[in-house]
């Protein structure tokens, strides 16, 4: 006997929704978008044209897509008929590739997304997945959708046009001289032509040559019509090396000096991506490809902000990363974890004195500083001896090190340091001046103090110390790290699928948050499995007390067991209130 199977006939349910597991994540995928207001989508309506598909619904589905690790819009088309789970997001609408591809490009799919995540972490706090007493902060590289050989370098792209400026400098000169050409420079202008000054030059050009033309036209005279061809034929080659060579590179570079900003590359492909260092592959091939820097916060391994940067160093992004978490989420945790890639003077500076906050960030030479070997050193200038009163070191041949003068230095960010210098009255017949310098032997030894920094270090090092805070520091490589392997390996996500910066954001944007709903629907669904573990083994505790209930009238010597089940039970039910709240 078999089955009935018949597939030409209607059976119930019809609605696809019976199908899915009440813990699958494109439940979670489901609550989330209907979170956000409807005043978001409101502001995003168009009156005019044909009625477009509902946001929500497209945003479903490329966040289900994502999480099923689909990035392609003609993957993700085909998963709309494959998959009955994107049939029920999409409520059974057949959406085109391109649709897809274009509402995922634009700026209002990265303003959904911004809101998403507020919610998504308001969420959290909510049902108190995360105490949001800190955030961990990391950042990684990972390549933009662009070709890896189409590069252009800030220094080569100078030289060139300087190079550029010198020939159009000599080429005015000369048509200047020979009156060919008016006076076009000013006289402030000491690099040679710009764009709209070549132009100006070929539009003369272009006139003078008219003009040669009609006097060659009505002169009869051959003589002059042998010295006017002469003329013509080198006005026709000053226009074509305008037209064709200086005018061309000089658009060029302009064009490309936009585009740089304060970058020392970018990509011909993707003119946002900058070319960074990436990580060695397994065969230690370390080379330069076109990328992104993405930071992320989180917390729990959950992620509450991403942003992405240009610059390669993660020292520069803290501070603007920061400061987007904050007009995002409005508010920041009291402690900014991160590692010593964010360690440095204007960081520290930054989150205490203006955010208000700690910041547990080691520095560089944290772990150098705290080994006996340092310690022990004396030629360390922080293990010299110091004098407060005479503002004066003692160095290790016990000769004074007075105080000079000030200094002050400014980096290339514009952020200024304070040093003290220090200066040895003598160094002459020193007996350990080579272990003590490098410098020359008629120079005396200088020693530069940083106050500010080794008051923030001393500050790192003291709350690195504590018990509370060195506990949550010790939480950054299981929370944060952990997010980038999943991202990479889990999710198989290795490098952008759209171009720009706002597309990759975006991009980035849905695969944070499918790795969100991911771990959240793993979530519920061990939540669910422990509860109904837990109701199982308490539904045969009261199958066993109902059995000797039922028999002590008949055993008298159960009565014992009897009362030993019940304590047993009042130890389950106090069991399951404690887990469900730690739930």
């Amino acid at each position: 006997m078999f089955k009935n199977y018949t597939i030409n006939q209607t059976t119930l349910p019809l609605d696809v929704e019976h199908y899915i597991p009440e813990t699958d994540v494109a439940f979670a995928v489901h609550s989330l978008v209907e979170a956000i207001p409807q005043a978001l989508f409101n502001q995003i309506e168009q009156q005019l044209g044909r009625p477009a598909y509902h946001p929500k619904m497209m945003l479903k589905i490329l966040l289900y897509a994502y999480t099923q690790r689909v990035f392609s819009g003609r993957k993700i088309e085909f998963l709309l008929d494959d998959s009955y789970r994107m049939r029920w997001l999409a409520n059974h609408e057949q959406v085109s590739y391109r649709t897809i591809n274009r509402f995922r490009s634009q700026e209002t799919t990265a303003q959904l997304l911004a809101e998403a995540f507020v919610l998504f972490r308001r969420q959290l706090i909510t049902n108190q997945v995360i105490d949001n007493e800190a955030i961990f902060v990391d950042g990684t590289k990972i390549e933009a959708d662009a070709n890896k050989f189409s590069f252009v370098w800030r220094k080569a792209t100078t030289r060139y046009e300087r190079l550029l400026d010198e020939k159009s400098e000599a080429f005015y000169q000369t048509l200047y001289q020979e009156e060919i050409l008016p006076c076009l420079k000013e006289e402030s202008q000491s690099d040679g032509l710009t764009s709209d000054q070549l132009e100006e030059v070929a539009h003369h050009l272009e006139a003078e040559l008219h003009e040669t033309q009609v006097q060659l036209t009505h002169e009869k005279c051959k003589e002059k019509q042998s010295q006017l061809k002469k003329k013509r034929r080198m006005y026709k080659k000053y226009l074509r090396q305008v037209q064709t060579d200086y005018l061309p590179r000089k658009q060029k570079y302009e064009r490309y000096a936009q585009l740089f900003q304060e970058r020392n590359s970018f990509s011909k492909t993707d003119t946002d991506a900058t070319f960074m260092r990436m990580k060695d592959d397994y065969m230690r091939n370390g080379q330069l490809k076109p990328g992104y820097n993405l930071q992320i916060a989180t917390e729990n391994q959950y992620v509450l902000s991403y942003e992405l940067f240009p610059n390669p160093t993660d020292t520069k992004t803290l501070n603007p990363f920061l400061d987007s978490f904050l007009d995002r989420h409005k508010e920041l945790p009291e402690y900014i974890v991160a590692d010593a890639g964010y360690g440095s003077e204007e960081n520290y500076m930054y989150i205490n004195d203006v955010l208000h906050k700690t910041p547990l960030i080691t520095y560089g030479s944290y772990h150098k500083e705290n080994k006996k070997k340092y310690k022990d050193n004396p030629f360390n200038v922080e293990n010299w001896r110091y004098l407060e009163e005479q503002d004066t070191y003692i160095c290790p041949a016990n000769r004074p090190v007075p105080f000079k003068n000030y200094s002050r230095r400014k980096d290339k960010g514009g952020f200024i340091r304070d040093f003290k210098i220090y200066e040895c009255e003598d160094c002459r017949n020193c007996s350990v001046r080579r272990q003590c310098t490098r410098a020359k032997s008629e120079q005396k030894r200088k020693i530069q103090v940083n106050n500010n920094w080794r008051y923030f270090k001393a500050e790192c090092r003291k709350n690195l110390l504590e018990e509370k805070t060195g506990s949550i520091y010790r939480k950054r490589k299981i929370d944060v790290e952990p997010v980038f392997g999943h991202l990479k390996a889990h999710l198989a996500f290795h490098r952008f699928h759209l171009r720009g910066k706002q597309g990759a954001t975006i991009d980035i944007g849905l695969a944070l948050m499918a790795l969100n709903l991911r771990k959240l629907g793993k979530y519920m669904e061990r939540k669910v499995r422990k509860t109904e573990k837990i109701s199982s083994i308490l539904t045969i505790n009261i199958k066993i007390e109902l059995i000797f209930f039922l028999r002590k009238n008949y055993c008298p010597t159960l009565i014992f067991f009897c009362s030993a089940i019940s304590l047993v039970h009042s130890f389950f039910e106090d069991l399951k209130v404690i887990m469900l709240e730690g739930w």
